[in-house]
């Protein structure tokens, strides 16, 4: 009975000491943070309206999807690849102990779905193709010879966001904290595009604007380096998107995305 008398007595202040660590509010504010790391994106159907000299169409609720780059050594950690992959990269300064300003790229990769079945609606003319004609609701299919079109290089996000940061669980050196926030940012895609036999523009460009909200859970390790998972949601509007070296054509489309992200980083 003393034996068991002494351990409830051990585990119990314990947990009472775990308690009063947890309660001591941990000071952020003057903290710098930076994280590197990758993302894998899914998009919503989009309507994508083209205009030129020749052609005024849109091709309606266009799939499309995200291209990671396979995981290797070479292309995630060169210093001159790091890019190539789909990656999100962030500099932030605690403004007060919760709440946290930062400034960031998320680089997406934006494919249209080759060979997909769309509606299109408009004319096309004088362009050398099979494609030349007037369309009412008409289903077509998206092939090389008509549409190729994808923000590869990339979808980039630069936004800035808004975070309140709120710690969940700490123990020894190790801690646990819940934040969420929102950001807005504008769209510099530099987007390969090859319309109605064209030379393919691929040229940076800015396209327009988007606004997301973000949750984390971020797992700290010591006092500098901390390892964080993020879900994403927002919404992309791009205008003034550039399709040929010719000024005048242009597309425009909106569409939702979906991040999940995985990202390492230090703090200081």
């Amino acid at each position: 009975m003393r034996s068991f008398g002494l351990l409830l007595l051990t585990l119990f202040s314990s947990v009472l000491m775990a308690q009063e660590e947890n309660l001591v509010e941990k000071s952020r504010k003057g903290e710098v943070f930076l994280y590197w790391g990758w993302n894998r994106s899914m998009y919503s159907t989009s309507n994508i309206h083209f205009s030129g000299a020749d052609y005024d169409f849109t091709i309606e609720k266009a799939l499309a999807h995200d291209r990671q780059t396979p995981f290797n050594t070479y292309d995630y950690f060169h210093p001159l690849r790091i890019t190539i992959p789909q990656f999100n990269a962030r500099i932030g300064y605690f403004i007060k102990n919760n709440y946290s300003i930062s400034i960031g790229v998320d680089h997406m990769k934006y494919v249209v779905d080759s060979l997909q079945k769309v509606n299109i609606n408009g004319f096309i003319e004088n362009s050398c193709t099979d494609y030349d004609g007037v369309y009412q609701d008409e289903e077509i299919v998206l092939d090389s010879h008509l549409l190729l079109f994808e923000h590869t290089d990339g979808l980039n996000y630069i936004n800035i966001e808004l975070r309140r940061t709120d710690e969940f669980w700490r123990r020894n050196k190790i801690s646990l904290d819940l934040s969420e926030g929102f950001g807005f940012g504008v769209m510099i895609p530099k987007t390969n595009a090859t319309l109605l036999n064209n030379a393919r523009h691929d040229d940076f460009h800015l396209a327009g604007y988007g606004f997301s909200a973000v949750g984390a859970a971020q797992l700290n390790l010591g006092k500098y380096l901390f390892v964080s998972s993020e879900l994403k949601a927002g919404f992309i509007h791009m205008p003034d998107i550039r399709t040929t070296m010719y000024a005048e054509d242009k597309a425009s489309q909106y569409f939702f995305f979906g991040q999940a992200n995985i990202v390492f980083g230090v703090r200081f």
